[in-house]
Order: structure tokens, then sequence, then C-alpha cells
């Protein structure tokens, strides 16, 4: 922790109006001069996970935290889909003029993050990847309900593949399948803060049609695939091995589609960040640094 909490480069919030009118929030640190991180949350989070890392990355990287489109601060789209979500952070990205970019791939964030990559993908540095899913090998029981959901969406599917958006439920994302040693380390406000922005208006919509969208994303695995294969991105892996939505066997899909990724498999759960932040940090600045010094110029 040590790592994450002495740097003291400064966090800043930003907002930006889209071209279709909402707002984006999202929070930088460090030089624009350097290659950006663009780091992407899953749900039911916001850029605020990544806070307690930004100013050691800050270091090595221009680091990018947005807050997807209807969720934490940011205002909900009109049109809620994984493919409007990353036409935003593209323009977030077009806006702020970011060239060649690393992006860091975490459970919702991987549809946002994979779209972006292969849109540009002769600009993407390399891909970090925390518990964030792109092979039909991830998918462990908990996943029938939605599962049937996409394949009958009837209102009873869709209540089953939802339940789990309650207080309790966002609680079970921070704690659940985490040994208890570890799950204490992790305070009650992170879930609560959740709970509270995703009750803002809109935002429950977007979570409802995100889930009923992540069956598209999973028809896209094989266009995913042609791309790891073609390109073969540096990457480095950092993994919750408690994480209670995705199967281990997910690090091994991964590790086929990417020989050369460096996976890391740690004593956290689904949201690592929150109990293994310093090691993480500590395993991403070096992969950085040696993927910038290792680029061809251009």
């Amino acid at each position: 922790m040590v790592m994450a909490v002495r740097d003291t480069a400064r966090v800043r919030r930003h907002r930006l109006r889209l071209s279709g009118g909402t707002g984006l929030s999202y929070l930088t640190a460090g030089d624009a001069s350097k290659p950006c991180l663009l780091l992407l949350h899953g749900t039911p989070n916001a850029a605020r996970m990544f806070q307690q890392v930004m100013p050691a990355l800050a270091r090595v990287a221009h680091v990018v935290a947005p807050d997807l489109p209807g969720c934490g601060d940011s205002d909900a789209l009109p049109v809620v889909s994984f493919a409007h979500l990353g036409q935003a952070i593209f323009e977030l990205l077009g806006r702020l003029a970011i060239g060649p970019r690393f992006i860091y791939l975490h459970d919702w964030g991987a549809p946002v993050g994979l779209q972006i990559a292969m849109q540009a993908p002769e600009q993407v540095l390399g891909l970090i990847v925390q518990n964030a899913n792109a092979h039909r090998s991830g998918w462990g029981p908990g996943w029938s309900a939605t599962q049937a959901y996409w394949a009958h969406p009837s209102a009873k599917n869709e209540a089953a593949a939802t339940a789990h958006l309650t207080l309790e439920g966002t609680r079970d994302t921070y704690i659940s399948g985490v040994p208890p040693e570890v799950a204490r380390r992790i305070p009650a406000e992170h879930w609560e803060e959740d709970w509270r922005t995703m009750n803002r208006p809109g935002h429950m919509r977007t979570q409802r049609a995100l889930i009923a969208d992540y069956g598209n994303y999973a028809s896209r695995f094989h266009a995913v695939a042609k791309y790891l294969e073609h390109w073969q991105p540096p990457a480095l892996m950092v993994w919750g091995r408690h994480d209670i939505y995705f199967d281990l066997t997910e690090v091994l899909s991964w590790i086929r589609a990417l020989p050369r990724m460096q996976a890391h498999v740690l004593d956290a759960g689904h949201l690592l960040l929150e109990t293994h932040a310093a090691e993480a940090v500590a395993l991403m600045m070096p992969f950085i640094e040696r993927a910038v010094g290792n680029r061809p110029p251009v």
C-alpha cells in the first residue's frame, strides 16, 4: 500500500459534455506528454476505484479514468449499449488528443476497452487485464440466469438476471467468496457509495441495459480473438483468484490468446485493487516502462 499512498501526484476531476449532450466525468493524473493509461472500471463501480493507484501510476503515464456513462458522476446515455459506451470513451480520447495508450480492462470495462483497442490497434501500447472476460471459458455456474435471459428475454428471466441489483448484491461484488481476513480490509463505505450512485437518474436503467447487452458482446468474442491473434499487444494480467463472477479458466484462455502475457494471480477477489493496490502498482509500473521502452520508433 505504501507505493499507492506516498505518491503525491494530484488526481483531478473533470467534466466533459459529449457531442450527444450528456456529461462525462473523468479523473486525470500525471503529465499529458507521457503515454496514456486508460483505466476502465466495471460494475457497480466508477473511476473512484482507481484513486489510490493513480498517483503512483502517474509517475510513468498520463492516467485517465472515466466514469463510464451511467456510472458514478457521468450522465446516462439516451441509448445504452457497450458500443455506445465505447464510442463515448473514444470521443473522450479524441477530445483530449490522446495518442498511444495502455488500456486497463476490468469487468464491464473489457467490452468498452477492447472496442477502443480494435478501433485503433496501432495506438495500443499494451493491455492490462484485471478480472476481465473475453472468452466463454470465463463463465461459471453463476451465469446461468443471465444466459437464460439472453436466450429468452422474458420479464421472469430479466428479474432473475438482475436480482443482484440491490445493496446486498453490490456488497457481494466486494466480499463474496473472498477469504474473511482479506474481506475485512474493505470498508463498507465503498459499496455503500456505489449503491448511492447506482440510484442516480438513469443509472439503474444503464445497469439493466448492459446486463442484456453483454450477450451481444459475447457474440463478438470471435472478433476479439482475431484482434488478439493478429496484433499480439503486450499484456499484463493481475487477477484476483477469488472472483465470484469469472472462472479461473479464463486466465488460461487469455494466456493461450497472448502467449507472452505476464500473468499474476493474487489472493484477492473480483475487486482486486480494494486489497492489493500496492501489489498491482508494483507490477504495472515496470510493465508500462518496459512496453514504452521496447516500442519501435514510429
